[in-house]
């Protein structure tokens, strides 16, 4: 992932999904709890992470410690992704495109947490394939991350911004 400092930036954490885990062990069940957490400045920053432990608390806390370790930078255009994209991650299948204005995040539960962490305000996705909120999370990064800077495209044809979103 980037090398992007979490003590830089002012980071809101949401609380994807919390599952309770049973060991059987000799003397009855053991439960530990596992979250999924998303962390994001809501201006293009998002990371996510999984902490495990005994207590939910401290689940969280670890899950937000490790989302701090793995951010990404999302390239956001007029409050939404640049262009269409397709994320995959394991059974993890997240068709993403572009809205207009005033349409708001048009997304499932896992998803609409890493675009609204991410700072995306209108967007269309549809989580095609599991629904299991580990996949999604991650199939959703697999799209952010290959999604690509209108304006380093620009300068790299040598064009106009114009030019690249309208051909």
């Amino acid at each position: 992932m980037n090398n992007i400092k979490a003590s830089d930036l002012e980071l809101k954490e949401k609380v994807v999904s919390i599952q309770r885990v049973a060991k059987v062990v000799k003397g009855g069940r053991r439960f530990s709890f596992s979250a999924i957490v998303v962390v994001g400045n809501e201006n293009g920053v998002v990371g996510y992470g999984l902490g495990k432990a005994n207590e939910v608390t401290n689940a969280i806390i670890k899950g937000t410690d490790d989302a701090k370790k793995n951010l990404i930078n999302v390239p956001v255009y007029k409050n939404t992704i640049p262009h269409e994209i397709l994320g995959k991650y394991g059974g993890g299948l997240v068709l993403m495109k572009p809205a207009s204005p005033g349409t708001g995040v048009i997304a499932g539960g896992a998803m609409r947490a890493v675009m609204e962490s991410a700072g995306i305000k209108d967007v269309l996705a549809k989580s095609k394939g599991s629904s299991n909120p580990h996949n999604v999370v991650k199939a959703t990064f697999d799209g952010l991350i290959r999604l690509r800077d209108p304006l380093a495209i620009a300068k790299q044809r040598g064009v106009s911004l114009k030019k690249v979103f309208n051909g």
